[in-house]
């Protein structure tokens, strides 16, 4: 393991903690020990990369609300950023899996890698401390926290112009798919966007998600909606 301690910048003192973090469930039933595996570990984990990151952002950035704060702690312990992080530190190569999950593609598994990171913060926690785990989680995130000092407010054209729109009414816009252009290996969404019987915009999209967004942030550029209420 000692390649993956020189990614983390954190040598274990008690290698069983170690061996416990990256003991999924599955290779602790197959073993029938079912008292070691990471779960613990993940539980103690996601509350100590939460604080980690809340005291370095509160810090960080002394102008910005409780909101704004939260939001951008969101955007770095989702499970999809915690994927990136276990990516970046080849997490998968050293996670112990039983054969069936092995065979079921589990080193890849988003959740299995992002559980397994957060199961190693906890580890850390109990063998060096809370500053040890507090190095190692701003050594590993150092390219994300960055991307957020850069540019701290989240693209969410669909959260915009829902709190444009019900200030207004309470009414929510509604997204509906219109068209699919191209052929299966290079498929176009397009999406349009309706709220109080009005058309608003229309968007397009690798799936539907990027239309929907494209939709959004169409709408709040031509504000059509101000034009239909004259």
């Amino acid at each position: 393991m000692d390649s993956l301690e020189a990614l983390l910048g954190y040598k274990f003192r008690n290698s069983l903690l170690l061996a416990e973090a990256l003991t999924h469930p599955s290779l602790a039933y197959e073993t029938q020990r079912p008292h070691f595996d990471n779960q613990r570990l993940e539980f103690l984990g996601d509350a100590v990369l939460q604080l980690a990151l809340t005291a370095h952002l509160y810090h960080l950035f002394p102008g910005f609300s409780e909101g704004d704060l939260t939001k951008m702690r969101a955007r770095l312990v989702s499970k999809e950023a915690l994927h990136h992080l276990a990516i970046g530190i080849d997490l998968g190569g050293y996670v112990l899996l039983g054969r069936g999950e092995e065979a079921s593609g589990g080193r890849e598994r988003a959740s299995t890698l992002a559980d397994a990171f957060e199961a190693l913060l906890g580890a850390v926690y109990l063998d060096g401390g809370f500053e040890a785990a507090c190095d190692v989680v701003l050594k590993v995130a150092k390219e994300e926290v960055d991307k957020i000092s850069e540019k701290p407010e989240e693209e969410n054209p669909k959260g915009r112009l829902q709190e444009a729109l019900q200030a207004i009414l309470p009414e929510s816009p509604v997204y509906k798919v219109v068209n699919e252009e191209g052929p299966d290996h290079d498929k176009y969404f397009v999406v349009e966007v309706h709220w109080n019987n009005i058309m608003l915009a229309s968007g397009k999209g690798k799936n539907k998600k990027q239309a929907e967004a494209a939709a959004a942030g169409n709408a709040i550029e031509v504000k059509s909606w101000e034009t239909a209420a004259k």
